[in-house]
């Protein structure tokens, strides 16, 4: 690839950044360009650099890491956040989702999980580590039983890449589309799929595997 992937790397320990930042960095295409251990110096660090990637825990004093990447994202739509937590709930993994993250990945994840959330992420491609994806997957969700032959073809293209966390813009540029259009396919899908959120849609994804849990 040859390019460095250039990561903000956000945690209110200084220990487990550190060992974070090891990690990564033992990865010659990864770079730990700057370290926060707060949501706002995360938030202004990351207006300051403009880093490819940001691994963010969500515990952190005063805003959390999910407040932070919703700031983060209104700020530039996209941002790739990805997020590094202790939760396992999948009510974290939604949250984060909802908030615009492009990935989950729990700390009981195997190292190199981290490492390949990272590559996933700033390809933009969604990743989410296996353990959250179970929890996701079996959630009750609605439109998990609705065949996704209901959509046109156009329909399922627009759904499969916002499932995969590209945004109106990026599915306008890939299908030469207008972002008007794009918005309005995609409040056709939530409507077909009976989904409310963008999160619901992707839970409908990773129920149908078309979302995978690793980078291709």
């Amino acid at each position: 690839m040859g390019q460095t992937v250039r990561v903000l790397l956000v945690d209110d320990h200084a220990v487990v950044r550190e060992g974070y930042r090891r990690l990564l960095e033992r990865t010659p295409e990864i770079e730990v360009v700057a370290e926060a251990a707060t949501g706002e110096d995360a938030y202004r660090v990351f207006c300051d650099l403009n880093p490819d990637v940001v691994v963010m825990d969500i515990n952190l004093p005063g805003m959390s890491g999910i407040e932070a990447a919703r700031r983060m994202l209104a700020r530039e739509p996209d941002a790739r956040v990805l997020v590094f937590s202790m939760h396992e709930d999948a009510l974290f993994g939604s949250r984060a989702l909802q908030a615009g993250a492009r990935g989950y990945v729990t700390k009981a994840s195997a190292p190199e999980v981290l490492v390949e959330a990272v590559k996933a992420v700033s390809a933009g491609r969604l990743y989410i580590s296996h353990d959250m994806a179970q929890e996701l997957a079996l959630q009750t969700v609605p439109g998990q039983d609705l065949p996704l032959n209901a959509l046109s073809p156009r329909e399922f293209e627009v759904f499969r890449l916002l499932a995969e966390g590209k945004s109106v813009a990026d599915i306008a540029r890939i299908l030469s589309l207008s972002q008007k259009t794009v918005a309005n396919y995609q409040s056709l899908i939530k409507q077909k799929l009976e989904a409310d959120t963008s999160a619901q849609m992707v839970w409908i994804a990773l129920k149908r595997g078309l979302v995978g849990n690793a980078a291709d």
